[in-house]
């Protein structure tokens, strides 16, 4: 595994709406093993695979979770929205980040009872002693992410980026493995999908597939005393059965299934109780696309520290292939 390459892809900021210098270091990946690629309107990386088959297409997305200023106090604290699912527990304490190098804190207002915390009642404490000093760094609208170092050793990645670099560090890793494509592939690297799917509702229209595989993060299920699920760490690529914006289709489930068992790669199935992924508006797409769901089993979602095994990374990387190169039927 390019672990050099896991690093840096988890490594490049862009929180939704500011994916430019994730799309450009994606581009500097691809260019040499595809026949054509594109930035569409919004920002999707759409690039083309030539093949005999029917029309695939692979969906990851660049963005990631972050915060963007509303206010700015007298004494230069600032208020703040979410950019996609942000838990006012996991946030506090978190270190922060501007495009622009600005650094700080979230914190929050002064309270008896912590359960009461909430995002309206946090703010980003950048050092600043007056609205006027934290106005020569920061202005309404601008949005900062987790700022943490990226670790990579033998068996795990844990970096705040991995929501959903690592998804997308699959495709590539696939797409340079390929030999002979059973597909017509599509690589699309999506845009705002924290904040509602978007990029992928212009994009599947853009494609127009005839099947579709979103890979994304999942919920890694073998925490103490966590939400009863059936993925793990060290089970494996996880085939997707359901999260909360689709039903995956049951053509994609078996073709996993059966490229995983025939080359002997470990693989389990995956039910997310919360949150969706690209595969929701691409199977919703024109009369409806067989779509299915590829994951990472990851810890501690949407922190600072989210993390995933190696081993279940590679397991997706070989499944990836071996599911591109086999033909449907």
């Amino acid at each position: 595994m390019n672990k050099e390459l896991l690093k840096n892809i988890c490594t490049i900021k862009g929180a939704s709406s500011e994916e430019g210098a994730i799309a450009e270091f994606i581009i500097d990946q691809i260019k040499d093993y595809v026949d054509d690629y594109k930035i569409d309107t919004l920002g999707n990386v759409i690039a083309h695979k030539k093949g005999e088959g029917k029309k695939m297409m692979l969906a990851g997305h660049m963005d990631q979770i972050g915060l963007m200023v509303t206010y700015i106090d007298k004494d230069g604290f600032i208020y703040f929205t979410n950019i996609g699912g942000l838990s006012p527990i996991v946030i506090h304490s978190a270190r922060v980040i501007f495009s622009n190098g600005t650094t700080g804190i979230v914190s929050c207002e002064r309270m008896d009872d912590p359960a009461k915390m909430t995002l309206d009642k946090m703010y980003i404490d950048i050092g600043a002693i007056s609205k006027e000093e934290a106005e020569k760094h920061v202005g309404i609208g601008d949005i900062c992410v987790y700022h943490a170092e990226t670790l990579v050793d033998e068996h795990k990645v844990m970096t705040p980026y991995l929501d959903d670099r690592i998804g997308c560090f699959v495709m590539i890793e696939a797409l340079k493995l390929l030999k002979k494509p059973a597909f017509d592939l599509y690589f699309v690297f999506t845009v705002q999908e924290e904040v509602g799917l978007r990029g992928a509702k212009t994009s599947v229209y853009s494609v127009d597939p005839d099947y579709a595989i979103a890979f994304d993060v999942t919920i890694s299920a073998d925490t103490p005393k966590c939400r009863k699920l059936p993925q793990k760490f060290d089970g494996g690529a996880c085939v997707g059965i359901k999260d909360m914006s689709v039903i995956c289709h049951p053509i994609m489930i078996k073709h996993m299934e059966k490229c995983a068992k025939d080359n002997n790669i470990k693989y389990q199935l995956d039910i997310l109780d919360m949150g969706g992924t690209d595969a929701g508006p691409m199977h919703l797409h024109g009369k409806g696309v067989p779509t299915g769901v590829l994951s990472i089993p990851t810890r501690y979602v949407h922190s600072m520290n989210e993390m995933a095994r190696i081993s279940d990374i590679q397991d997706c990387i070989d499944l990836t292939v071996k599911m591109l190169e086999t033909a449907i039927g």
